[in-house]
């Protein structure tokens, strides 16, 4: 597997024997030995991987790790002289996916990457299950709901008939169609059970729930959901 690689290490000699070993598994590399550099190369970039030294002149590499989980999900595998518990635990809570302590075997190393980047690969191949339409997201596989951003929480009787539009925005939905998806969910439903779990979603995912832009009715058909 190859893939492109910033290294952020300040240490010149040990920067070059880890270059040397990552390029011999075919990755690109890119060296910095700075925090400021190492921000700048992943931002410009967009690497696979990011191997991260802790002690770095200007920003340190908990700092640029902390930085960089603000903006992106890049593997981060940090590097470091301090073998304390706590310093270990610090650089994984700020969202190191793997930490090594120096002295190392640069072929562990290598082997760490390996690891990292097949996980990684794994994560990307996996299918998304957020449907969004314009500021409404819908995650089926967590039963969540968000508008602007936003959890909302909701019933199983609303979540299932936002989904089931959010599968097919712009598609009109009769009342008997949206009735269908929550048999086994709502005990006893009617039309009327339909007309309150749209009033109630529009209190919850409307800008403002008395001029729906969302959610709408369309007269004497059903409801759609729209990215409006």
């Amino acid at each position: 597997m190859c893939a492109q690689v910033v290294l952020a290490e300040d240490d010149e000699k040990q920067a070059e024997l880890v270059r040397r070993y990552l390029e011999r598994e075919n990755h690109s590399v890119t060296v910095v030995h700075d925090g400021r550099s190492a921000l700048e190369e992943v931002r410009r970039q967009q690497p696979e991987l990011l191997v991260l030294d802790v002690m770095l002149p200007g920003v340190d590499g908990l700092d640029v790790c902390r930085i960089l989980r603000q903006e992106s999900d890049i593997p981060v595998l940090m590097l470091t002289a301090r073998t304390e518990e706590d310093d270990m635990l610090l650089g994984l809570d700020l969202g190191a996916d793997d930490y090594m302590t120096k002295p190392f075997s640069p072929r562990e190393l290598a082997a760490r990457v390996r690891t990292l980047l097949r996980r990684t690969s794994a994560r990307a191949v996996e299918p998304d299950t957020m449907l969004r339409v314009g500021g409404v997201s819908v995650d089926t596989d967590r039963h969540e709901l968000f508008a602007d951003g936003t959890l909302i929480t909701c019933t199983p009787g609303e979540f299932r008939l936002i989904a089931t539009m959010a599968a097919r925005p712009h598609r009109v939905f009769t009342r008997a169609q949206l009735l269908e998806q929550l048999h086994g969910i709502d005990q006893y439903i009617t039309t009327r059970t339909i007309d309150t779990h749209v009033l109630n979603l529009r209190k919850k995912i409307e800008p403002d729930p008395r001029k729906p832009v969302r959610l709408l009715t369309v007269y004497g058909v059903g409801y759609k959901l729209t990215d409006g």
